[in-house]
C-alpha cells in the first residue's frame, strides 16, 4: 500500500492498494473522512490505474465537494453533544464544566483537543452503560463488558461471549440515537442475528427503532468530522 497526490486544485491524496483478490480497478471514497482509495489487481500496471484515476477525476471531485468539511477541536469551536450544541471556551479549575451552552476547557490551549476527547469518551461511557444496564434488564439476559472504541465501519457490536462495544461517538448525537444503539446491541445478546425475531426484540425492549436507525444512515458520517488530533 502507497500513497500520492493527484496534482489539481485542491490536490487528492489518493492511497494505492494492490489486491490479489480483486478482480477490476475500483475507487471508493471514504463519507467518513473522505480518504479516496484505488484499488489495482496484483497483474494491472499502475500506469492503468492512473489512467483509470484520471478519467474519474470529474466525479470525484464532485463527490468530495459535497463532503461535509472537517471541524479541528479547539477553543470557539462548536460540537453538538446529547444534542445540545456547545461552544468550548476557556475555562479554570481542574475539570471540565458544562453549563450556558458551553464547555469550559481548562489548561493550556494546545489540549483543548485531547482534554475534550477524552471527556466525551468517559461521558459516553456513563450514558452507554446506564442504556445497557436499563435494556439487558428488559431483555433479561445480562451482558459480560463494554468498551469503546473511535470505529469507522460500524456503531456497535455484540460478540458470542456477552461483550458490548460502542463508538464513543455516539455521544455527538441526540440521547435517542445513544439508546437505540445501546438497544440493538443488547437485543444481540438474545438473538446473534438481524431475523425478525431480532427486531421483535429491539422493540420490545426500546420501542420504534426505525426513525433512529434512519437517522443513523442518513445524518450518522456527520458525526466524524469532528477531528481531535
Amino acid at each position: 500500500m502507497s500513497q500520492f497526490s493527484l496534482p489539481g486544485n485542491p490536490p487528492i491524496d489518493v492511497i494505492l492498494r494492490r489486491s490479489a483478490r480483486a478482480k477490476r480497478l475500483s475507487l471508493r471514497m471514504s463519507q467518513l473522512d473522505g480518504r479516496v482509495t484505488l484499488t489495482l489487481p496484483n497483474k494491472v500496471p499502475e500506469s492503468q490505474g492512473m489512467a483509470f484515476l484520471r478519467e474519474k477525476e470529474t466525479w470525484l471531485r464532485s463527490h468530495l465537494s459535497k463532503r461535509d468539511v472537517d471541524v479541528a477541536v479547539a477553543l470557539g469551536t462548536q460540537i453538538p453533544v446529547e444534542g445540545e450544541m456547545l461552544r468550548i471556551e476557556p475555562g479554570s479549575g481542574r475539570s471540565l464544566q458544562r453549563s450556558d451552552g458551553a464547555l469550559r476547557v481548562p489548561g493550556p490551549e494546545d489540549r483543548v483537543a485531547a482534554r475534550v476527547k477524552g471527556w466525551l469518551r468517559t461521558l459516553a461511557r456513563d450514558r452507554l452503560a446506564e442504556a445497557c444496564d436499563e435494556y439487558a434488564q428488559r431483555l433479561g439476559r445480562p451482558y459480560d463488558r463494554l468498551t469503546l472504541r473511535d470505529t469507522r465501519s460500524r456503531w456497535g457490536s455484540c460478540t458470542h461471549d456477552g461483550g458490548l462495544m460502542f463508538s464513543w461517538r455516539l455521544i455527538l448525537a441526540d440521547r435517542e440515537i445513544l439508546d437505540y444503539v445501546a438497544a440493538h446491541e443488547v437485543a444481540h445478546l438474545a438473538e446473534m442475528n438481524h431475523s425478525p425475531a431480532f427486531w421483535a426484540q429491539v422493540e420490545r425492549i426500546y420501542g420504534d427503532w426505525k426513525p433512529a436507525r434512519t437517522w443513523l444512515r442518513e445524518n450518522g458520517a456527520a458525526l466524524h468530522r469532528f477531528r481531535f488530533d
